[in-house]
């Protein structure tokens, strides 16, 4: 489970309902005006429906996953320990020898880039394929995030259209000014959904989603720099040193120290 996201949302809504609380609102309001919520989703849903194409609206739930249950990732620190693993044996015995290793890799991303290694394709195909692979699979990630983004920023301002919708309906019988009083401040239920819609869910999963996004595209490099290291026949040392790069200080340090003296024995 993606635990930040679960307490991001109970702590907006704790605050929501406790600041309603503090200031003297009715906190049973919020679930007494449908029309508050028809204006709100059904609104931003049309906003979604209008900006994007029902292929890449269909990915939605998905993408609400994602940031609920973390996806399956391979670790830096495991990269380079397979690496360095791989790039022993290939100094050993070639790289013909990684075909037995193949089967065993998860990532669909680092599988096929091992198989054209050890197929013998040049280098620099090698890397223009990948490369081309992490683009357009960075774009992807950009579209799903955009959605999010389309959400939050059109959700506050149907928030103020629900507001205008119920105003007009207060203000239509103002016979009874204890109805009047209360119809007003139902009016303004949609403008809360709006806002806390659009500032606490939608852009807040949008920016977990470039987040993780960012995170994936940092594996894949490593996989591709590991990768031509291996074809290129580097030592177990240098693709350590060179992968290590991609690691906070805190990472580099332990990786460094733990693989330093298992590489030296391997060379």
């Amino acid at each position: 489970m993606e635990i930040s996201t679960i307490i991001g949302l109970i702590l907006g809504l704790v605050s929501l309902i406790l600041g309603m609380i503090l200031k003297g609102a009715p906190v049973e309001s919020l679930l007494e005006n449908p029309a508050a919520f028809v204006i709100i989703f059904v609104g931003t849903a049309a906003t979604l429906f209008m900006g994007f194409p029902l292929s890449e609206l269909k990915k939605f739930p998905v993408l609400i996953k994602m940031t609920i249950i973390k996806p399956k990732m391979i670790s830096k620190g495991e990269l380079i320990t397979m690496f360095m693993e791989w790039a022993t044996i290939t100094r050993r015995e070639g790289l013909l020898a990684l075909e037995a290793k193949v089967e065993e890799i998860d990532d669909d991303f680092l599988r096929g880039g091992m198989r054209m290694i050890i197929d013998g394709n040049d280098q620099d195909f090698v890397q223009d394929v990948l490369t081309e692979d992490i683009a357009a699979t960075e774009e992807r990630h950009k579209v799903g995030a955009q959605i999010f983004s389309q959400a939050g920023m059109y959700a506050p301002t149907l928030g103020v259209l629900g507001a205008v919708v119920g105003l007009i309906a207060a203000l239509a019988d103002m016979s009874d000014i204890d109805k009047l009083s209360h119809a007003i401040a139902g009016a303004f239920i949609a403008t809360i959904f709006g806002i806390f819609t659009g500032y606490v869910l939608w852009h807040p999963i949008a920016n977990k989603l470039k987040r993780l996004s960012k995170k994936e595209m940092e594996v894949r490099l490593m996989m591709v720099e590991g990768l031509l290291s291996i074809q290129s026949g580097v030592s177990t040392i240098a693709i350590q040193q060179k992968l290590a790069v991609f690691l906070t200080p805190a990472e580099r340090a332990e990786i460094l120290e733990k693989g330093a003296g298992q590489g030296e024995q391997k060379e």
